[in-house]
């Protein structure tokens, strides 16, 4: 962790050259920047690109399990109102006892569509649908055979319409989802041999519903800077925005219905004018996520701010 914080002040520092006191493009309801969160996704629809997103964390099955995923996520607007999405994982598993693995999980797509934008009121609220393809992953880091489909809602909210006796709480934002992830497959089974009997067995493993529901409680010290007071905050904190993100699944039904699980993850991000770059402790909620703090770091490009005039502007529709 200690080496984190060093690399993500000095990245920091590097990136404070790009920086100007401008609003950009990416993420905005009116003087509101949304920033592009690391453990849920994000409201708004844009032209962007996470590489890497690196996480890290020791799960509770197996005695201890160390699970690091590299992922690579691209989001492409085809209108102004919506975009899709593609990602991928590479996935390395390294089990308390047993060899380690490694491998890409199924490949992930989705849209999302803007359905409302209030400068006004610093809001905005989008709806997304997701699939995983299974069976384009690798089933030796457990990558399902079957697919999972996403319906979701994404809303984020500025607080900047407090009145002025509130004004210092202004800089507060929060971000949510709420969606459902549904199998194509109720369950699998898998057949094994008894050692010691040679009988044959057969294993169910059932894929209940999950509700997945998350948000993220923002502080923005550039809305601080710009909308509310200037305090003269020297680079690279002028732009800082803290915050701490809640990403939780609860099944639904199947034998694991009300078995949430989860983490809290406290971090902070910088924005730059053309990239973001964040990290996040992630701390599990209870004992079935696991007890040991893991980490999360992203590297997030605006590609529609880095690239307006070409690959950074809607398909059609016109360039914001």
């Amino acid at each position: 962790m200690k080496h984190l914080v060093i690399l993500f002040s000095i990245v920091c520092a590097v990136c404070e050259l790009g920086a100007t006191s401008r609003a950009y493009g990416h993420g905005f309801a009116g003087a509101r920047f949304f920033p592009a969160t690391l453990s849920t996704d994000d409201p708004f629809v844009a032209d962007e690109l996470s590489l890497p997103t690196v996480s890290t964390i020791r799960t509770p099955d197996d005695g201890g399990t160390r699970q690091t995923d590299i992922s690579v996520d691209i989001s492409k607007r085809i209108t102004p109102q919506f975009a899709i999405e593609i990602g991928e994982t590479l996935t390395a598993v390294n089990p308390h006892e047993g060899p380690a693995t490694n491998g890409f999980g199924n490949l992930e797509l989705s849209g999302k569509y803007q359905i409302l934008k209030n400068d006004a009121h610093e809001a905005i609220v989008s709806l997304g649908l997701g699939v995983e393809i299974g069976g384009t992953g690798s089933r030796s880091i457990g990558a399902d055979p079957f697919s999972t489909w996403a319906p979701g809602i994404f809303f984020g909210k500025g607080f900047g319409d407090l009145p002025e006796e509130l004004r210092f709480l202004k800089s507060l934002a929060i971000t949510g989802l709420a969606g459902v992830q549904i199998p194509t497959s109720a369950s699998t089974r898998s057949f094994t041999v008894d050692d010691r009997t040679g009988e044959h067995e057969v294993e169910i493993e059932r894929h209940p519903e999950v509700l997945e529901w998350g948000f993220a409680l923002e502080y923005s010290v550039i809305y601080l800077q710009s909308q509310v007071q200037d305090v003269h905050l020297p680079a690279p904190v002028d732009r800082l925005i803290p915050l701490v993100e809640f990403a939780l699944e609860t099944p639904l039904n199947r034998g694991a219905r009300g078995q949430t699980t989860g983490t809290v993850n406290p971090g902070i991000i910088w924005a730059g004018k053309y990239f973001q770059v964040g990290a996040e402790a992630v701390i599990p909620v209870n004992s079935r996520t696991g007890s040991d703090v893991g980490v999360i770091a992203q590297l997030h490009f605006f590609m529609d701010d880095l690239f307006p005039h070409s690959i950074g502007r809607p398909l059609f529709g016109g360039n914001k």
